[in-house]
């Protein structure tokens, strides 16, 4: 007799959750509020590190534009080193395409450690930037809890979160049977 993973179900879950995001299209309201929270996010992070800042400010003016689905974010890098939203006409300097259209294959391969598959096309210079960005810049959220609840209790809230977030990371890549480490014969 043969008895189906506990799993599947959590399984089947994402892939109901995915074809419902897929045919579900928010209120453009809705997704330029994330994308000006996002933004917010990214020049809070960049602002803990000049490295990063100065970086940005030698690109002044130029635009990245970040693609997934029918989902577009243009992002022009200001002479102060941060981010803002670039025009939706403006021309991208950098094209920055997910190329994988399964959310639920985008999330495992980041709870796995592994960067999700781009379509890189604009500019090397800027492109070498924001892969420096990426490769380096890391946000220290234990530091921002910090200044809310003190030292050791932010220390051990963001202890805690690791530990959830290694036993998530170890059941994506070896519970879920179409991980990121086994789909398409892909190796980590």
């Amino acid at each position: 007799m043969e008895t189906s993973s506990p799993f599947s179900f959590l399984n089947n879950l994402a892939s109901s959750f995915t074809k419902l995001a897929g045919k579900v299209q928010p209120p453009t309201w809705v997704v330029d509020e994330l994308h000006q929270r996002l933004v917010l996010l990214l020049n809070h992070v960049l602002m803990q590190e000049p490295e990063a800042m100065a970086r940005l400010a030698r690109v002044q003016g130029q635009v990245i534009r970040a693609h997934w689905r029918q989902y577009s974010l243009g992002l022009v890098a200001t002479p102060a080193g941060l981010l803002d939203r670039a025009s939706p006409n403006a021309k991208a300097d950098l094209n920055l395409r997910l190329t994988d259209e399964s959310g639920k294959h985008i999330i495992q391969d980041l709870l796995a450690g592994n960067k999700p598959a781009l379509s890189i096309d604009g500019d090397v210079e800027l492109a070498a930037v924001i892969n420096w960005l990426g490769e380096n810049v890391r946000w220290d959220v234990e530091e921002d809890i910090a200044r809310i609840v003190g030292i050791a209790p932010a220390h051990a809230f963001v202890s805690l979160l690791t530990q959830v977030g290694n036993v998530l990371r170890n059941f994506v890549v070896t519970k879920m049977p179409d991980s990121a480490s086994s789909r398409n014969g892909k190796t980590t």
